[in-house]
This record gives structure tokens, sequence and C-alpha cells, in this order.
């Protein structure tokens, strides 16, 4: 790996803090394993605004102000295979405005493609009983013949993942990250699409759940992100987990 991305002497994290489409190209050809991100949505854009709560704080429809950055996913398709091994797996978190942009972006260019859903067990209600529950996001799978992967078992391989939003001591407060991923969701995606000692790789980390299921697996980690209160956050909770490899 280039020197100027070692994070640390034996480089089990690498983190840095700026615009990834600058820092990608410090990546190497061929060196990522799995590549497990969760770009923008661009949701805000459809969004009729937060909602008034009686004695309760709004609630939040707006997701965050970076969601509103214009966000096109074929400007990062070249990048992303420069970097991936051959063996390598790409794992693309999305939403229905954006899964066929990356579809039509990536499904040529991949020997297989798929996507599976993430349904949320407890999600935001629906405070006027209009339409559905946005209960589920999807996460779209690309991968060549001779993929790392590892088949847990019929029963567990279904196309979806089921838990609940991330919450209690496992969310961030500070800063809060409205998008942050349960660590049970990334740690079952980890153990499928890559090996213990593996480079793991997700250029917008935001608080940094990616990295610390991935050391927590004993992968290795590769995070970019370009908001200085998420990268703090996601420092810490990988300092944490590093600390906490080397006192078991």
């Amino acid at each position: 790996m280039d020197d100027r991305l070692q994070g640390d002497a034996d480089w089990q994290k690498c983190l840095k803090c700026g615009d990834s489409r600058e820092l990608i190209r410090l990546l190497p050809d061929k060196s990522v394993d799995f590549l497990l991100t969760d770009p923008p949505y661009n949701l805000s854009r459809h969004s009729t605004g937060n909602i008034p709560l009686p004695g309760r704080t709004p609630m939040n429809n707006d997701v965050a102000e970076w969601d509103l950055v214009d966000f096109a996913p074929e400007e990062w398709v070249e990048e992303f295979l420069r970097v991936l091994k051959p063996t390598g797996n790409l794992f693309i978190f999305t939403s229905y405005n954006q899964i066929g942009r990356w579809y039509a972006s990536l499904d040529h260019r991949f020997d297989t493609s798929q996507f599976m859903v993430w349904h949320k067990t407890n999600p935001a209600p629906k405070i006027f009983k209009a339409g559905f529950l946005n209960s589920c996001e999807m996460i779209f799978c690309c991968w060549n013949k001779k993929h790392t992967w590892n088949f847990i078992s019929q029963a567990e391989m279904h196309n979806f993942i089921e838990t609940p939003i991330c919450m209690g001591p496992e969310r961030i407060k500070d800063p809060k990250h409205p998008a942050q991923k349960p660590l049970a969701v990334l740690r079952k995606l980890i153990t499928i699409a890559s090996n213990p000692g593996d480079v793991v790789f997700d250029p917008f980390m935001g608080v940094g759940s990616t990295g610390v299921a991935a050391l927590e697996l004993q992968r290795r980690f590769i995070g970019f992100e370009i908001d200085r209160g998420y990268f703090r956050a996601a420092w810490e909770r990988v300092q944490r987990q590093m600390e906490n490899l080397q006192s078991l």
C-alpha cells in the first residue's frame, strides 16, 4: 500500500479527512478487496420539509445539507473499478432514486450484479398515514467470476437483512449522522464478501461504522470522509476498536 496512505505501522487502518474524489487517486490499482460504502442518496430534493410535532422535535425529512449536493454515481465508476481487485466485491447502499443509475453504470462492467434489501424493523412512523413507511434501503452488489465469497447457509443468504435502525449506545449523538448504519448489517456484509486480512474501503465513511465492523472482524480498513465532525467521530471510534483489539 502507498506510504502516503498508511495510518499505522502495519496499516490495519488508514483514515483520511478530505474529498474522496481527490483521495481515491492515492490508492494503488487493484488494492481493495471489498468496497463497501454509503454515498449520498439525494433524497432531500424530494423532501416536503420537516414535519412539526406537538411537544416534540420536528421529524427530520430533509436528511442533511450534504444530501442536497448533487451526487452523480456515474462519476465514481472508473475509480471504483480501478482500485478494486479482480476478486473483489462492490456493495453500495442506495435508494429508489439512485439504484437505476448505479445499475446502468455498473451492471455491464461486472459478470454479476444483484441487489439486497435492508429492512428496518423500526422505521419512522407515517404521521399523516399517507403512503408506506420508508422501511427499506437497497444495497447494489457487483462482482466478477472467482470473487471472494463466504456462503453462510441457505437460510442466511437471502437477499435481505432485517434489523432495527441504529439506536441506543451505538448511535453517535454528537455529531448525529442521519444515515448511520447498524454494525449488525455491516458485519454480515463484511463476513460474506471478504476474508480476514482483506482491505475494506469506504470512501464515504461518515462516523466510521464500516471501519469499526471491519477491524472487529480482523480486516484492514481505509476510510475517507469530507466532514470534519463526522471524521473526528470516526477516528475516535476506530481508535477505540483498535485499543479493544490490542487488549485481547
